[in-house]
This record gives C-alpha cells, sequence and structure tokens, in this order.
C-alpha cells in the first residue's frame, strides 16, 4: 500500500518536470535576453545601437558556417523578435531598426495599443481564469473585475478543508507576470447594456467607493452561490465549502470540536453533541467532504483523541431519495455501501426546516443536535445575477441567465441576442441546450469563446455568426470516497437531467443522447467504475488539470507528506 503511494507520488513529480514545456522556458529566456539588450540600448545612441547590430552580423557570419544570407536571416529573426513587442517597447524596436523613434511616433505606437478593443470580464472563477489564460492580449485590451484576486481549484477544496492539502496547492493568482491585464478588486452592481458601462464597488476600503468602467465586449462569469432555499438559520450558523475561506473555517471549527469535547469540564451529552458533524447535501461536494472529514478523524485525530472515538457520529442528509443522483445508479449504490461500511449515516428523504445554533429542526422527526454543519445543497443566482435578469432572459427557476449557441446574452423577450455581452460559467445556461453547473462546463464554454474572440479580433470581416454553436462534450464524474476509494463515471448518460438538446439543433453532438451511448464504441476508462483504480484516476485527472508548475509540484509532494506524517492539526 504504502510502495503504491510512493510509486505515484514520484510519477507524478516526474511526469510534471516531463510535461513542463521546455521550449517555454528557453523562450522567456530570450525574451528576458531581448528585454535586457533593449533597455541597454535606451541609454545609448543611434550609432551605437547600429554598430552592436552590425557586430552581432558579422559574429552570426563568423562562428555558424554559412553565407552572409544565413546572418541576415538571423538578424531578420532578431528584429521580427522585437516586433511582437514593439507595443510595449517601441524606442526599442526603433533601435532595432536603425530608426530613431521620435515622440510622435512613440504617441502613434501607444496610440494603436489603446485602440485594442476594451474586453471586461467579470469574475475569476473556472470560466473567468480559463478566459484570461487563453485571450490573445495582444488583440484585446483586457480589464477582469472580481471581489478576489486568485482563482480556486474547486475540485480540491474539500481536501483542503481538513489538511490533507494546503491552501497555496489549489490557488492561483490571477495577475499575470507580465502587465498583460488589468485587474480591480471590486464587486460589479450594474450593468448598462445601452452605454455599454458597468457600475462597480471597490473592496479595499470601508469607504465601498464606486467607479464606472467602459467596455466593447462584456464577460459575465459571476458563477453562483449556495442555495439555503430559505431555511431559517443556515446563513448564520451552518458553514459552506465554495471558497479558500471556507475551507479554512471548515478545518478551524473541526478542530475547535474536539478541543471543546477534551476539557475536563464537558459532559457526555455536550461531547456528543460536539462531535456530531452533519452534512446536508448529498451532492459530489458533500459526498466528498464528507469522506475526506472522515479520513482526517480515522487517520489522525483518532491517535491524538482516542478517548473521544466513540462518541464521533457523521450523518450525510439530503432531501432526495438517494445521494449522487447525477452518477450511475449503480455507482451511487457503492458509494452508500461504502460510507455504511465507514459508519457514517446517510439520511435521504429528510428536509431541514431550522438551523439553529447547535440543532437541526427537521420536518416530522426529533431535531438533531450538532457540532459542525456543513451546507451543500445546489446553486442559486448571486446579485448581479439577480439584476440582470430584470432586463434579459432567464430560466424557468429565474437563478440562470439565457445565452444562445454563441454564449451571448438574450434580451428578456428571449429572441434576440445582445452582441456584446456574454454569459458563462455557473450563473448561465444556454436556451434549449441546459446543461450541469460544473467545472467542466465552464472551462469549455470559455475554451470556446476565447477561440471565437481570438478569431475574430485576427481575420478582418469574420463575424460570430460565422463561427460554429458552442457543443459541449461530457468528460465525465467522479467523486472521492474516503480511504483511497472513488467511483468515476465516464458514462455518455453522465447527467440524466442535463443535455436536452432539441434533434434539430444538435442531434449528432449531444452527448447525453441515447443514441450517442449506442454509437460509442466502449473504452477501457468505462470499466474503471469503482475502488482503488478509480482513486488513482481520480488523482491522477486533477493532478493533471492543475494549472501551473507550482502547484503540479506541490500537490503531489503535499499527498507524500499527508501519507508519511499525517495531516496537520494545529489551529492558528
Amino acid at each position: 500500500m504504502k510502495f503504491t503511494t510512493v510509486a505515484f507520488a514520484l510519477v507524478a513529480l516526474a511526469s510534471s518536470a516531463v510535461s513542463f514545456p521546455l521550449d517555454s522556458i528557453i523562450g522567456n529566456v530570450l525574451c528576458v535576453n531581448s528585454h535586457a539588450e533593449g533597455i541597454n540600448a535606451l541609454t545609448k545612441s543611434h550609432s551605437s545601437c547600429s554598430k552592436i547590430l552590425v557586430d552581432n552580423e558579422a559574429t552570426s557570419s563568423s562562428t555558424l558556417p554559412s553565407t552572409g544570407a544565413n546572418a541576415r536571416a538571423m538578424d531578420g529573426g532578431f528584429r521580427q523578435g522585437l516586433m511582437l513587442r514593439s507595443l510595449r517597447y517601441p524606442r526599442l524596436l526603433a533601435s532595432a531598426l536603425g530608426r530613431p523613434l521620435g515622440s510622435s511616433g512613440l504617441r502613434q505606437a501607444r496610440l494603436a495599443h489603446s485602440k485594442r478593443p476594451r474586453v471586461v470580464v467579470l469574475g475569476s472563477g473556472w470560466a473567468g481564469f480559463e478566459l484570461l489564460r487563453r485571450l490573445d492580449k495582444r488583440q484585446y485590451d483586457v480589464t477582469l473585475v472580481s471581489p478576489r484576486n486568485y482563482f480556486v481549484f474547486t475540485p480540491l477544496l474539500a481536501s483542503t478543508s481538513v489538511g490533507t492539502l494546503e491552501f497555496r496547492c489549489i490557488v492561483e493568482p490571477v495577475r499575470s507576470k507580465s502587465s498583460d491585464i488589468k485587474y480591480y478588486e471590486a464587486t460589479c452592481d450594474n450593468v448598462d447594456v445601452d452605454q455599454q458601462t458597468i457600475q462597480c464597488t471597490s473592496g479595499l476600503d470601508n469607504n465601498r467607493q464606486s467607479f464606472t468602467l467602459p467596455y466593447d465586449q462584456l464577460i459575465v462569469t459571476v458563477g453562483a452561490q449556495t442555495n439555503t432555499f430559505n431555511t431559517p438559520g443556515v446563513t448564520e450558523h451552518a458553514l459552506f465549502l465554495k471558497d479558500i475561506k471556507d475551507a479554512r473555517n471548515i478545518r478551524q471549527r473541526v478542530i475547535d470540536c474536539f478541543e471543546k469535547a477534551s476539557q475536563p469540564f464537558a459532559t457526555d451529552q455536550q461531547q456528543r453533541q460536539l462531535l456530531h458533524f452533519a452534512v446536508v447535501g448529498g451532492g459530489p461536494t458533500g459526498v466528498e467532504f464528507s469522506a475526506e472529514l472522515n479520513d482526517f478523524i480515522r487517520d489522525d485525530l483518532s491517535r491524538i483523541y482516542p478517548h473521544l472515538m466513540d462518541k464521533v457520529r457523521m450523518t450525510v442528509y439530503d432531501v432526495a431519495p438517494t445521494i449522487l443522483g447525477s452518477f450511475d445508479v449503480n455507482l451511487a449504490k457503492y458509494a452508500v455501501k461504502r460510507f455504511q461500511r465507514q459508519g457514517i449515516k446517510i439520511r435521504t428523504n429528510t428536509q431541514i426546516t431550522e438551523v439553529t445554533k447547535d440543532h437541526l429542526m427537521i420536518r416530522n422527526q426529533p431535531e438533531e443536535p450538532y457540532g459542525l454543519l456543513v451546507w451543500s445543497t445546489g446553486l442559486t443566482d448571486v446579485p448581479l445575477s439577480q439584476s440582470l435578469a430584470k432586463t434579459v432572459a432567464n430560466d424557468a427557476h429565474g437563478k440562470r441567465l439565457l445565452t444562445d449557441f454563441h454564449l451571448r446574452l438574450l434580451r428578456s423577450d428571449g429572441t434576440m441576442a445582445i452582441n456584446n455581452v456574454f454569459a458563462l460559467g455557473d450563473c448561465a445556461d444556454i436556451t434549449g441546450y441546459s446543461l450541469p453547473a460544473t467545472a467542466q462546463v465552464a472551462r469549455q464554454k470559455a475554451r470556446y469563446l476565447a477561440q471565437v474572440l481570438n478569431r475574430v479580433g485576427r481575420v478582418q470581416g469574420w463575424t460570430l455568426n460565422d463561427e460554429k454553436q458552442f457543443t459541449y462534450q461530457h468528460l465525465g464524474s467522479m467523486a472521492y470516497l474516503g480511504g483511497w476509494k472513488a467511483i468515476v463515471d465516464l458514462g455518455a448518460d453522465g447527467d440524466p437531467k442535463a443535455g436536452t438538446v432539441p434533434e434539430e439543433v444538435n442531434a449528432v453532438t449531444n452527448p447525453f443522447s441515447s443514441a450517442a451511448a449506442k454509437r460509442r464504441p466502449l473504452r477501457l476508462t468505462d470499466y474503471i467504475g469503482e475502488g482503488r483504480l478509480a482513486w488513482l484516476f481520480w488523482r491522477s485527472a486533477y493532478f493533471t488539470m492543475s494549472v501551473s508548475l507550482k502547484n503540479k509540484i506541490l500537490i503531489p509532494v503535499y499527498w507524500f507528506l499527508t501519507w508519511l506524517l499525517g495531516r496537520d492539526i494545529s489551529r492558528f
């Protein structure tokens, strides 16, 4: 067992090193060298710059066994590299070409740079962050407005809530090392579609100062928030699992419950109340958090608080008849059996009517005391989506904004698209093509829109209507069940409630149709199913999907350290 984990960690580290693009390293080194030479050139006269180029040409001719044509080609390549940075370093281009760029020429270069279409992105979640990574900054003047200056890799958020991974392992900064985007830590309060402006409120001071931003293209990726269904007391007493702050609060609360139960004056009744960990919501988030918490208690806290283990309880509540309703029925049954073997109680067909400081009120059942309550019962719209819903189309439940197949927001009548306002991620859905609010849907939409906008900006006369419509490719669903076990559902019918596409619109590419399932040949991955092999697939998939090289190194390192040394139980 331990050998398997060590081998996996070593393979993961090796694969991250091998997969790192070496040409990117070389390209970055060349960029740094070019910038350094350009800065030096700025401090010298025009004649000195010309002499440098002549010397470089002579050196190239003497070093390479080639004619002067090769030297000129090398010099041309050097100049072409400088051309790519002409907008950012116009004087560097002038020095390389042997011609001074006067103040008027510099103003013209900057003017051309500033005339790029202004693209404003709202939100730094899966859709917004992926779009920022792939949008061509040379064609667009990109501005990001978001209350947080980082992206969270949410599939591993439950792991950070119990210390399996540290918080930095799943966080990516939205500011790139080069200043190719503008970022404002603020919240968008209102969108004026007719005037093409947005009203924002800064999140950096107590004054909450407001400001207005104009746009040429607006991309709304504000996500969604956890749905409390207006249950009294949830907002005040429950914890959620949507952000790093939530994971940190959960980790502190778990340790707090054990420390309070360890006090000499704690009664048996108080200990049982403090050590009852309740999770409301039987979807992937609630199930994975329950599994991670159970691992934490069994593997680490049991050695520190052995006298309290007989009082620990964990319960998953869901109003539906079963947990993991979006998974294959057999996989969902496997998850139920797995939880039962681990001592996790599942209470389906159960509705929470009210939450107090330390009790759950359950319809037609006795109240239940608890020490920690995590609420993960689906999503609802955020304030900006609610504001936009007054002027644009939204779904039947009024929770998601509606777009066409090019991801453009629709007017309130649902017939006309707003050509320069797009919506994607958890806050939006396509009319007639309902898709689940998942990370992979948001990611695929962001890649599609970035590709479309890059082509529209690059090809003269090309419009959105010339592009193919968005189609979704379902890549499967995964859930961790604890104890190095998981389930993986890679079937074509991944979510039976999603992907209802009109036959005349998308009969071929609908991944959820029964016809698509019959046409697709069986793959090796269809046999992964459940168990330890599925767990290995789960970890490998999320390791591969992590964004930066830093996190590709940190994630397997912390997995290995957790297995070797255990989780950190300090509270600070």
